[in-house]
């Protein structure tokens, strides 16, 4: 019996996979490597397809005794979803769609979904919890919380049993550093810091200093990859065990401001940080915390590294030995 991954090239789909190796799990990886990286599998089958090639997926479901998915396939850039809505929807959720209705010819009936704190919206409170209101102010976040909306749909009608796991900002790399974050064009904080350290790219833009926070940037909550990657496979044992589908957010609960990130980095790395302060960009909300509570008590999920220097330091790592990515 083994586990299918899709996206499993991915940023976040490859720790998850490197996860599941190392508790002696059986993964099998789907990708069509558009934005996934094929260096970053390695230990298991490797299927080069398309999430819309229904017949591929069901053959692989067969010919590996697929019991489970785990669905990372999905287009994840805020900006591009709302000048690119159509590539959204249609990748998201159309894909997703191709997905179930492969699973359900296959007969498997358990996925893992990896959502995002997009499909909140502008929070009404902090911490977030599952109960907060979804109103997302993205295209991307709308495709989530559509593609959350899908699987309850075929859960009631064909018991396809799912656990959306809604998290904030993914960062950090697998501590062997062998597998890191690498996007084209990169839009997450972190990684966009140490590339300026690296010399890759120019100053960091801090996109306003004027919210009403304790320095006037915006405050998030980060997450190390790898603890993400420990929820999956929680999630994924809670649906083997024949438990019932449901929603949890993943976050350490900390909040730290985009000057705070720059700092850090520049303790971790000894080296200094360029920026310059630029506008505001539409729709950033001033903080964003998660409130994990329930993935605590229900999942008994443990984050083993939410110290933001371990994080940073690992990032680092990554970053300093894979300048260019995985293209090195």
């Amino acid at each position: 019996m083994s586990v299918l991954i899709t996206g499993g090239a991915g940023y976040i789909g490859s720790h998850t996979v490197r996860y599941l190796q190392e508790a002696g799990r059986e993964t099998v990886v789907y990708d069509n490597l558009s934005t996934g990286h094929r260096e970053a599998v390695s230990g298991c089958p490797l299927i080069v397809g398309d999430i819309f090639d229904k017949e591929l997926l069901i053959e692989t479901m067969h010919k590996y005794n697929v019991q489970a998915v785990i669905h990372f396939a999905a287009f994840s850039l805020v900006g591009e979803s709302m000048t690119s809505p159509g590539k959204y929807y249609h990748n998201n959720i159309a894909g997703t769609l191709s997905l179930l209705e492969a699973m359900r010819s296959a007969g498997v009936d358990k996925i893992v979904f990896s959502s995002t704190a997009a499909t909140f919206g502008e929070p009404e409170y902090t911490p977030i919890d599952e109960k907060h209101p979804t109103v997302p102010t993205n295209v991307y976040g709308r495709t989530k919380l559509f593609m959350e909306s899908m699987m309850r749909d075929y859960d009631h009608a064909y018991g396809i049993k799912s656990i959306a796991l809604r998290y904030f900002n993914a960062c950090g790399a697998h501590k062997s550093g062998e597998i890191g974050e690498d996007h084209h064009p990169e839009s997450h904080l972190i990684p966009i810091i140490m590339q300026s350290v690296l010399g890759s790219r120019g100053p960091v833009t801090v996109f306003g200093d004027d919210y009403d926070t304790k320095d006037g940037t915006c405050i998030r909550d980060y997450i190390h990859v790898t603890d993400l990657a420990q929820a999956h496979v929680l999630a994924l044992d809670r649906l083997l065990a024949g438990c019932a589908s449901d929603v949890f957010n993943l976050g350490n609960g900390n909040g730290f401001s985009v000057l705070e990130i720059i700092n850090a980095v520049q303790q971790v790395t000894g080296r200094s940080v360029r920026y310059s302060i630029g506008d505001r960009r539409d729709g950033d909300p001033a903080v964003l915390i998660a409130g994990s509570q329930k993935a605590r008590e229900v999942l008994g999920w443990k984050p083993e590294y939410a110290d933001i220097n371990v994080i940073l330091e690992d990032a680092w790592r990554w970053h300093s030995s894979h300048k260019n990515g995985f293209s090195v």
